[in-house]
């Protein structure tokens, strides 16, 4: 859990976390999660995360941090998780007494102990009967913005109602984690926003309401148990008196709406139209500004959290840097020196030879294997270790950008390539990027760009209303790095490879089921 305020220039003021594992110790955590022994199940205790926000607003305390001067405040919740409100709960919040701390005070607040969050894969059977129930994948993809996953929420609350129904009939409200911490701060059960409930499978991202087929393929008067969504920026109401006399923030306090962490981090990159933003980790992960959404079969298309007629799109590639370090290990002795100058020293283009590096399972596409073709499509065995190394990094962003447009993405006057993670440190594979995708790239640092996204957008709830928009809010915020611009002879290259690359990737595709 992590903490940061901004002042009105968006200066950092200051800022704290909490480490679950080791601060609280009791609930004996590994990454804050406990994985069950089927190795599908992947919970968190709902009463650690209450504890951990008593922690962290104590530690403020102690810091002297002026809680009295805080205007407004929003946050962000890991996206899928859930929360299950016990009878009676309501009227707790409510009811809060100053004088003791939060977790004292709801222990018995909630019917399901341990919350399912995004690493849970335990709904398989569920996710089957949602498709059938909408009429298929790609209708479903159509309405909610992803076809049917595992970790999405409403999948999670099906599979609780089949297996647990004496819990489920105890429950009297369902939150997703970020409306649940909102809820905290507001003293009564806060509304589950546009943008982070687009991961549910239960919202209609077009008319922005839960879509009945969903809702009645889920469990009976699921309405009832979520209450009405509400847009990204509204504002909630006032902070508790709980929190005003407990720790001295200021009656007039505004909670803003709390989001998931995937739209805040797109609040705290400050992405706009025709931008994308390319995160390099362990899985690559490309965020996408949509105006007009494509919904696919791959990928997550949610309601925008800083404007409310645009979406937003996420694809994850599960083979990514320890794919890039696999060849720089094989193909330039383990250095990303002779890495870089494998790439400086072969064409734009890598002379029409086209690679698939997938050492797992990919997720987008669902394909593994690598293959390679040369220039006349055929399959061939082996390259130059200076060919592989461009092959792997052409191949890995070309399928970015096939993928990204492939959901309604297209690059236009204007656009930036944002990249944060590892590999942003290396120039020559960002000067291919800017070279496939066309356009300048610049770096980001993403390491706490959620927490501060939430804070730009507890400073926007203050002024949305009056129509000022998200970007106007945060324009004094610091530029991200310009470290590339693309070369005037690469659009002509890759938009002849994006012709063959998707016939190639079917290949590929068939190879795998075949």
């Amino acid at each position: 859990l992590k903490v940061v305020a901004i002042d009105g220039d968006l200066s950092v003021v200051h800022q704290d976390s909490v480490q679950f594992d080791s601060e609280l110790p009791e609930f004996r955590t590994q990454g804050g999660v406990h994985i069950h022994a089927d190795k599908l199940t992947v919970t968190s205790p709902v009463l650690m995360w209450v504890k951990a926000l008593d922690l962290l607003l104590d530690k403020m305390k102690r810091a002297s941090f002026t809680f009295s001067q805080v205007k407004a405040l929003s946050g962000s919740g890991q996206q899928h998780g859930s929360v299950f409100w016990k009878k009676g709960a309501a009227q707790t919040l409510a009811q809060l007494d100053p004088g003791q701390h939060l977790s004292q005070q709801l222990q018995d607040s909630f019917s399901v102990q341990d919350s399912p969050v995004w690493m849970d894969s335990s709904s398989s059977q569920q996710c089957q009967n949602l498709q059938k129930a909408a009429g298929g994948a790609m209708r479903l993809a159509e309405i909610t913005g992803s076809r049917a996953y595992e970790r999405f929420t409403g999948n999670q609350i099906s599979k609780l109602q089949q297996i647990r129904a004496d819990l489920f009939q105890q429950t009297e409200r369902i939150s997703l984690v970020s409306s649940f911490a909102a809820s905290l701060f507001l003293g009564g059960y806060a509304a589950i926003d546009y943008s982070d409930g687009s991961g549910m499978n239960l919202l209609d991202i077009q008319a922005k309401s839960w879509s009945q087929i969903c809702l009645e393929a889920t469990t009976p008067n699921l309405d009832q148990l979520l209450g009405a969504p509400l847009p990204s920026a509204s504002v909630l109401g006032p902070v508790s008196s709980y929190f005003v006399h407990r720790y001295g923030f200021s009656e007039s306090c505004r909670v803003v709406a709390f989001t998931g962490d995937n739209p805040a981090s797109l609040a705290g990159m400050r992405l706009h139209q025709g931008d994308v933003a390319v995160s390099l980790g362990t899985s690559d992960t490309v965020f996408l500004w949509l105006q007009e959404p494509r919904p696919a079969l791959e990928g997550h298309i949610f309601c925008n959290p800083v404007e409310l007629q645009a979406y937003m799109a996420l694809l994850c590639f599960k083979n990514g840097s320890l794919t890039r370090e696999r060849i720089r290990n094989q193909c330039a002795a383990g250095s990303w020196e002779d890495f870089s100058d494998a790439l400086r020293e072969t064409p734009i283009g890598n002379n029409k030879n086209i690679g698939f590096y997938f050492d797992t399972m990919e997720i987008t596409p669902p394909a593994v294997g690598v293959h390679r073709f040369d220039p006349n499509d055929c399959e061939v065995s082996g390259w130059s270790p200076e060919v592989e190394v461009r092959a792997l990094v052409e191949g890995q962003f070309l399928s970015r950008r096939l993928h990204a447009e492939r959901l309604g993405y297209s690059i236009i006057p204007g656009t930036r390539v944002l990249a944060t993670g590892g590999a942003s440190a290396n120039k020559q594979i960002l000067q291919v990027l800017s070279d496939v995708f066309d356009a300048p790239v610049y770096t980001i640092d993403l390491s706490n760009s959620a927490c501060l996204g939430s804070a730009y957008r507890a400073l926007h709830g203050l002024v949305a209303e009056s129509g000022v928009s998200f970007l106007d809010v945060v324009k004094k915020a610091p530029e991200p790095q310009l470290v590339c611009t693309p070369n005037p002879a690469a659009q002509q290259v890759y938009d002849q490879m994006l012709k063959r690359f998707p016939q190639l990737e079917e290949r590929v595709l068939q190879k795998t089921y075949a």
